[in-house]
């Protein structure tokens, strides 16, 4: 009996399969930034300064003056100050510990004053003044506390150190008594895991007794 000159029923393989689907995605996202990145950049006005941060839907426009320095920023609005600084801005020097305003580790200063970044959100303090880690020194030019702090060895892991030198900077400027038992207890907020903390109030005790 001959062969049946009918062709069989179609024997697709994975590989094709994929082949396939990979290649119409890829299209149609393609053909979708084509169509939409114009009609973006054409309602931009050429004056307006471009938000930095991830296209969020609900986001909202702030402007915070970090380190002295405007940043234009979309935020989500549930989103905390932590949250903005380190992901938006990727300022990592504030740290992430408990997210919970219990360790001091995100500590930083809104206008001058010391918060807990991962209690507050970053919609808040729209136009407001904040300094992290980042804006207190640098390696060529330290801030005192920071230099006080490698001369002392007033850290271990080093992770809360950030959060510690925020807190003791920010005290500088705050009513505290001169013994020591007064600044554990305007330092209380920032817990070391690694109990360095007779090193930290000597660092401290340092730098106010030379400012």
């Amino acid at each position: 009996m001959p062969d049946d000159p009918r062709p069989g029923p179609p024997d697709p393989t994975r590989r094709k399969f994929l082949y396939t689907t990979g290649g119409s995605a890829a299209a149609a996202v393609i053909a979708t930034y084509a169509t939409s990145t114009p009609d973006a950049a054409a309602q931009r006005s050429s004056s307006e300064p471009i938000a930095e941060g991830p296209v969020i839907e609900g986001a909202v426009p702030i402007t915070l003056r970090i380190n002295g320095k405007d940043r234009q920023l979309r935020v989500d609005p549930r989103a905390t100050l932590l949250d903005c600084l380190r992901e938006t801005v990727v300022l990592t020097g504030t740290k992430k510990g408990c997210d919970h305003g219990q360790c001091g580790a995100c500590t930083v200063h809104v206008n001058g004053q010391r918060v807990n970044s991962c209690l507050t959100l970053a919609v808040m303090h729209d136009g407001e003044e904040i300094t992290t880690i980042e804006g207190i020194g640098t390696p060529d030019a330290m801030h005192p506390m920071q230099q006080a702090f490698v001369r002392c060895d007033a850290y271990q892991c080093g992770y809360c150190t950030s959060g510690q030198i925020m807190s003791a900077v920010a005290l500088l400027k705050e009513p505290c008594g001169p013994d020591d038992a007064a600044v554990r207890e305007l330092m209380s907020g920032n817990i070391c895991r690694c109990g360095a903390y007779p090193n930290i109030v000597t660092a401290i005790q340092q730098v106010r007794k030379n400012a």
